[in-house]
């Protein structure tokens, strides 16, 4: 009885966790894609404790608690610019919980056969994306440099190393009894997943946060097979798949190639060849910003991560409410890859309350870009660059961009001319259009607010 009613109660939640998913795509359901799959993990944990076959249930209680104590000061105190980091550290956290339950599955079962390859395939995923993960965080963190980390003959080492670890696993799934195997087998699978990130710049950080997860994902599903559990099946795979093809759209959204993203080492040679020549800019004021916004009648406002570093989401919402008072037509053109993790840009302007049908991906806002009097990009760099449609030697050449050159009237809030992670300089900047207005966004925003006129503060 106990187990036809586990068996329903995960049927559920396999459906709630699609349905995540499915309303994931829309704005409008997000808020309900997050309530279903919270929904949904409830009872997913609810069915498991019900299992005739849990070990321990204090030691689950215990851990429950830990766990708790940890986790809630972390949602209510961290801010949302830091979300990224967040999001490495839950991807290394839920890894190590896979592959700590593949070893301790391991030395406890022996087992042979399907599941032994299933364990292996779960260990070896968990350790790699738990130290993969980890070395996300400290890049995000700019713990560590945010730069690509390389060395001589770096990619031969390591794929040496995941062969080495891989053969090991093989052997392992053959001969379970060779425990002494098991040891070197998880070290080699942490170091590699270190060598893994560590040569990746910052830029790349959407794609490698999507990737992990994927990762992470699979990981879990291989657990699944090996504790015979469905429903970490089913989860698994649709964390795997959906990690997967998120990582696929932001390859495609900068022109790139996953080998490219893993192993090109983005943003290192290409700093080095930054040109010295110093060129002219326009610069504005914001008493000058003020005045050009004022009389606009359309503007498109383009966030970066430099809008992320000065938490400048809010004081956007007032220059957006100012605005639109004034009978401004205000928009928002998000690029796929813009800030540190997919999505990253999307959720610092929720956090702020601006309207959901005012955020526009970069295929449906590029065709308003002509019409608009006034494009406003602040913080956003290689995602702007002309440079990308026309110069073969560009590190960016073929990246899809947002086409905020074709606006009547240029603003950049930049707090210097230093190029951004691609390491080149960005051709908008010299445009004739294009007015320069150097600062920190939350300062220089709050300026240009203070500027408007009284009935657009309002």
């Amino acid at each position: 009885m106990t187990e036809t009613l586990v068996n329903y109660i995960y049927i559920v939640s396999a459906a709630l966790f699609i349905l995540a998913l499915k309303w994931m795509n829309s704005p409008a359901s997000a808020r309900r894609s997050v309530m279903a799959g919270e929904l949904g993990m409830l009872l997913a944990v609810v069915g498991t404790l019900l299992k005739h076959d849990v070990v321990s249930y204090q030691w689950i209680l215990i851990a429950f608690f830990i766990g708790s104590a940890i986790g809630a000061p972390i949602a209510y105190l961290m801010p949302m610019t830091a979300v990224p980091q967040r999001t490495a550290l839950s991807h290394a956290f839920g890894a190590l919980a896979a592959a700590l339950v593949g070893t301790a599955e391991y030395y406890r079962e022996t087992p042979h056969g399907f599941v032994m390859v299933a364990i292996v395939v779960e260990t070896l995923l968990g350790f790699l994306t738990f130290t993969g993960s980890l070395m996300a965080f400290g890049k995000l963190q700019e713990i560590l440099p945010q730069r690509p980390i390389v060395y001589r003959k770096q990619n031969l080492i390591n794929f040496t190393m995941f062969a080495i670890a891989a053969g090991l696993g093989v052997r392992l799934a053959l001969v379970p009894e060779d425990v002494w195997i098991f040891p070197i087998f998880a070290g080699l699978s942490l170091v590699f997943g270190v060598l893994l990130i560590i040569p990746i710049g910052g830029a790349d950080m959407p794609t490698v946060i999507a990737l992990l997860n994927s990762y992470a994902g699979l990981s879990a599903c291989a657990m699944g097979f090996a504790l015979n559990n469905k429903l970490l099946i089913v989860a698994g795979a649709l964390d795997g798949s959906s990690g997967l093809i998120l990582s696929i759209i932001m390859c495609k959204a900068m022109n790139r190639s996953f080998a490219n993203v893993l192993f090109g080492a983005f943003g290192q040679l290409q700093a080095a060849q930054v040109k010295v020549e110093q060129r002219a800019v326009r610069s504005a004021t914001p008493e000058e910003a003020a005045a050009i916004l004022e009389a606009a009648s359309s503007v498109i406002i383009v966030p970066g991560y430099g809008l992320a570093v000065a938490q400048a989401q809010h004081k956007i919402r007032e220059l957006y409410d100012g605005l639109t008072r004034r009978g401004v037509d205000v928009k928002f053109g998000i690029h796929p890859v813009a800030g540190r993790m997919p999505g990253h840009m999307n959720v610092l302007l929720a956090e702020a309350d601006i309207p959901y049908d005012r955020l526009f991906e970069m295929d449906d806002i590029n065709s308003e870009f002509p019409q608009c009097d006034v494009a406003l990009v602040i913080g956003a760099n290689d995602v702007t660059n002309p440079a990308a449609r026309h110069d073969k030697s560009s590190p960016i050449y073929g990246m899809p961009i947002l086409d905020v050159d074709k606006a009547r009237t240029v603003m950049v809030i930049k707090r210097s001319m230093n190029p951004g992670f691609a390491g080149i300089e960005n051709e908008l900047y010299y445009l004739d259009k294009t007015l320069m207005l150097f600062g920190d966004a939350k300062y220089f925003v709050s300026e240009v607010i203070k500027e408007l006129p009284t009935a657009v503060r309002a």
